[in-house]
């Protein structure tokens, strides 16, 4: 045993004293065109293939896509296989494990794809001498090596590669933290959007939240139809209705459902057409951009000024057109025109990135010109109404953890005689103190509505009233006018 370790350590230094002559005597052509013939002679004794993914790239050591990319879905595969991990505490969303394990540094692991036996390894090189460097976190350099055998070449390489990438965006997107923007002037600022609300706590009509669900998820599949017919991957929703109906809480339950960014566009704070251009160019694919109450945004509400000559005018009223006290007051504010919004919206530049849902929201559609709502713009029209039965019981499920109660059948019926938005019955249902019980909400609720039913009688009494009398006025005044013109002084 140890003659033959004599022996290979000779051999070892044999090759180490013919190495370092053959690297000082031979020149660089003549070292190249050896190391081409000894290459082609090792890969008949290993016939593998090699492929090195450097955790940075280029001249100024930016991070490679790649790497991250391949660490992302190793980290979503290796935690079963590898004996070596590492942890790393991140904020992922819908998960109750922050804790994210990968792959730990020169550790292996075994995957097959199609039947080819692949492996992937993990390596870190730290230099042994320190040298001053202006990125010093580039001092220790990471990278992947995948082994495969090289009949599996064209595999390997072409769908193979493509698929690690893929599935990488896919955990990517899914374990992501949703934001939520807000723009000042021309650029945007975020903060971690952290909404609850689902389409599972929604109060709404089950058949209209059915048919919006739907869509979402065709729209979401959708990228080769709209490629296909020539459309911009995007699709716009109208939600109208009375102030407290869920259009707010609707907007986060999609954003929430199709695992968007959301964009919140304040149209008063947007200098120019430019700049709203410019403000939706640096949008992300995969978000969701609003403008809330667009009927109090600007002058886009679509009352088309007249010209003295009585034919309508095309277009949005100018600047110009306006009164002289209101240039003084809109000088210093936003010039957004309803042609700018619509060109952003559904124009040449709406084709700019994909995979966008534009909403807007508003308490009056009538206010809204045509041609901003019209289909192609605002795909969908949602209303969003005053609270129906199917609607509280979803709120009674989310407030107070009952399905059916005694007082249901009551609570329908002066749903059914009365109007009362979602948001007044859940303040209603809310519990008010820790020992309150759901007799209570229920019966708070029951009060709530009969108040409002009679102030809706009232209402109603009072509206016939009046217009009994303007009719009384009216007709004594007419009967006044027929005594005149025969003649009778009164």
């Amino acid at each position: 045993m140890h003659q033959m370790w004599t022996q290979l350590g000779s051999l070892m230094a044999t090759s180490m004293f013919i190495y370092t002559i053959f690297m000082r005597l031979f020149p660089p052509p003549l070292q190249a065109r050896l190391r081409k013939y000894t290459h082609k002679l090792t890969s008949f004794v290993y016939p593998y293939i090699r492929i090195t993914f450097h955790e940075f790239t280029g001249e100024r050591l930016m991070r490679s896509e790649a790497y991250n990319a391949i660490q992302t879905y190793l980290s979503e595969h290796s935690s079963k296989q590898a004996t070596k991990l590492k942890a790393e505490l991140v904020k992922v969303k819908d998960t109750h494990t922050p804790l994210v394990l990968s792959m730990d540094d020169n550790e292996e692991i075994i995957e097959e794809f199609q039947g080819v036996k692949l492996w992937w390894s993990s390596y870190k090189i730290t230099p042994k001498t320190q040298s001053f460097s202006f990125h010093p976190a580039s001092d220790e350099r990471r990278y992947f090596k995948l082994t495969f055998h090289k009949r599996y070449r064209s595999l390997i390489t072409e769908c193979y590669l493509k698929h690690v990438l893929e599935e990488a965006k896919a955990i990517e997107m899914k374990n992501r933290q949703l934001k939520l923007y807000t723009n000042s002037k021309t650029r945007w600022s975020h903060v971690v959007f952290e909404h609850p609300a689902t389409f599972e706590t929604l109060a709404m009509n089950p058949t209209k939240k059915e048919d919006v669900i739907n869509d979402l998820v065709k729209f979401k599949s959708g990228r080769s139809y709209y490629a296909k017919i020539g459309k911009a991957w995007k699709r716009g929703y109208l939600l109208y209705g009375p102030p407290g109906t869920g259009k707010s809480t609707m907007i986060a339950a999609m954003a929430n459902f199709m695992n968007y960014d959301v964009y919140d566009l304040e149209l008063t704070a947007v200098k120019d057409n430019s700049d709203l251009r410019r403000l939706l160019i640096n949008t992300c694919s995969k978000s969701v951009i609003v403008i809330e109450d667009i009927d109090c945004s600007l002058d886009l509400t679509g009352q088309r000024k007249k010209k003295k000559d009585g034919k309508e005018r095309k277009g949005c009223v100018k600047r110009g057109d306006r009164d002289d006290d209101d240039d003084d007051d809109n000088e210093k504010g936003s010039k957004v025109t309803l042609s700018g919004l619509l060109n952003v919206i559904d124009g040449i530049w709406s084709g700019c990135g994909g995979e966008r849902i534009v909403v807007f929201t508003t308490n009056f559609v009538e206010k809204l010109d045509p041609a901003l709502i019209r289909r192609g713009r605002m795909d969908k029209h949602i209303e969003l109404s005053y609270c129906c039965y199917e609607a509280f019981k979803v709120l009674a499920k989310n407030y107070l953890d009952v399905e059916f109660h005694h007082l249901f059948p009551r609570i329908e019926k002066l749903l059914e005689e009365t109007k009362m938005t979602p948001a007044d019955v859940a303040e209603n249902l809310m519990p008010k103190s820790l020992n309150e019980e759901v007799d209570t909400s229920l019966l708070n609720l029951i009060h709530a509505l009969e108040m409002s039913k009679e102030d809706a009688e009232r209402k109603k009494e009072e509206t016939e009233k009046e217009q009994f009398n303007v009719q009384e006025n009216a007709l004594s005044e007419n009967h006044g006018e027929e005594m005149e013109d025969n003649g009778v002084i009164i």
